[in-house]
């Protein structure tokens, strides 16, 4: 009896492993139906610093693509890169909300500060996603209420942008969004009056910055750290 028993049992344990006893390869746990039935494995996903390198490398392209260069504009000599057909485009304006966002909370910042004009086309939908307070940088005396003002150089010229004194207060982390960093005479005023106002800077984040031109150099010292993020830099 004992014998007959081992030569049943052997019997079925081929059958299951051949896949012609389901109940005793079920019970036996066969490696031949489990390959069977297992599906195909999916790519695995790049990680860590791979994964983002390609994502940022393509935002970048995208949104490059809408941005139109428009010759001897608004003088001759000068190439103008012109920002309206990726903001008319919604995935790539949505593309680039979002990475701006993510950056915000990347640099723990509170709050959003957009300066004119088209930084407040940037920064207001960004400061939505992120979940932050939008601050308008205004040029002076378009703000109605208290402000704070200061005063900046141009390149023939001085000029001077103001915030609402009752919008930023210690403790306040505040990015500060531009669509462009050219000479970063604008920038660099809107991080002294954020600081004076008693706030923190938590970065600059534009969406392109001229490299031509010295605006990272003169931010560098003003920024005292804090990051400086330009999307594309041309």
């Amino acid at each position: 009896m004992k014998a007959l028993k081992k030569r049943v049992l052997a019997k079925r344990a081929s059958d299951a492993a051949k896949g012609e006893d389901p109940v005793a390869a079920d019970a036996l746990g066969s490696d031949a139906e489990a390959g069977r039935r297992r599906p195909a494995r999916p790519p695995r996903p790049l990680l860590g610093t791979a994964r983002m390198t390609a994502e940022a490398h393509g935002t970048t392209e995208l949104l490059l693509s809408r941005i139109r260069d428009v010759p001897d504009y608004p003088k001759p000599g000068v190439l103008f890169k012109d920002i309206t057909p990726l903001l008319a485009d919604p995935e790539a304006f949505a593309v680039l909300t979002d990475t701006l966002a993510g950056l915000c909370t990347a640099h723990g910042a509170t709050k959003i500060a957009g300066l004119e004009a088209r930084g407040f086309i940037l920064a207001a939908p960004v400061a939505v996603r992120a979940g932050l307070g939008f601050i308008p940088v205004r040029k002076a005396g378009k703000l109605p209420g208290a402000t704070l003002r200061q005063a900046y150089e141009l390149e023939y010229g001085t000029a001077e942008i103001e915030v609402h004194a009752e919008d930023l207060a210690a403790g306040d982390r505040v990015m500060v969004i531009d669509d462009v960093l050219a000479t970063g005479g604008t920038a660099e005023a809107s991080i002294d009056l954020i600081r004076r106002a008693g706030a923190e800077v938590a970065g600059v984040a534009v969406l392109m910055e001229l490299g031509f031109l010295p605006g990272r150099a003169r931010l560098e010292p003003a920024l005292d750290g804090a990051p400086l993020t330009a999307l594309i830099t041309v």
